[in-house]
């Protein structure tokens, strides 16, 4: 039988798309960062929209495949949400996106600390390491190895992070869909995605942090 994950009692088309997946999927909610806490994991939060094309194809190559979910389900509390429904959302957690990369775009991906704090961002990941963007099968396992070994770095640089972005997780509704949250236009000079790996690795072998 297919799987049928939290979603699917939800009235957003896009996040009825992704019912099916053996993601462990949350909507967004106190429940979902309740879980974080409790079990002292990171938040991974996929942030998109129905007629996305490059949201269906993240879908179907990663948040469908039991590798990927595999990995989600066990090292993150994974969390979905349709920007349409809650564009307060989007923009606070575009922003950081913008300020990391210098770009941003959808599908919308963030880890986070349990209490909202995001310590790396981006958009589409594909599967497997492809166009030299590395997959979620090589980025997942080195953001929780950097969570799990390196945490006093990943909470300094989240905690940095919100500081140049003005990133106020206190302000998030964890309830009723509402508008609201200005676009901040701080940019930082992290690298998320090459921290994250760094972060991973032993100390002799990481190298200096990369500023844009």
């Amino acid at each position: 039988m297919t799987p049928v994950n939290r979603l699917a009692a939800e009235k957003s088309p896009y996040l009825l798309q992704h019912a099916h997946n053996p993601v462990d999927w949350y909507p967004w909610g106190a429940e979902a960062f309740d879980r974080a806490r409790l079990e002292d994991k990171p938040v991974f939060l996929s942030i998109g929209y129905s007629t996305c094309h490059w949201c269906h194809v993240m879908e179907r190559e990663s948040f469908a495949d039991p590798d990927t979910a595999a990995v989600l389900n066990k090292d993150f509390i994974a969390i979905k949400v349709d920007r349409e429904e809650r564009p307060d959302l989007d923009q606070r957690f575009m922003a950081v996106c913008q300020s990391l990369t210098g770009s941003g775009g959808w599908p919308l991906t963030i880890v986070m600390t349990p209490d909202q704090r995001p310590f790396f961002a981006g958009t589409y990941f594909p599967r497997s390491r492809r166009w030299g963007r590395p997959g979620l099968l090589e980025l997942l396992p080195a953001v929780a190895e950097s969570w799990r070994t390196r945490r006093e770095e990943v909470l300094s640089s989240a905690g940095e992070i919100a500081a140049a972005v003005e990133f106020d997780a206190d302000a998030l509704d964890l309830g009723a869909i509402n508008a609201g949250g200005g676009l901040v236009e701080s940019v930082s000079g992290y690298d998320p995605l090459t921290l994250a790996i760094a972060l991973s690795k032993p100390e002799a072998d990481r190298p200096p942090p990369v500023r844009r």
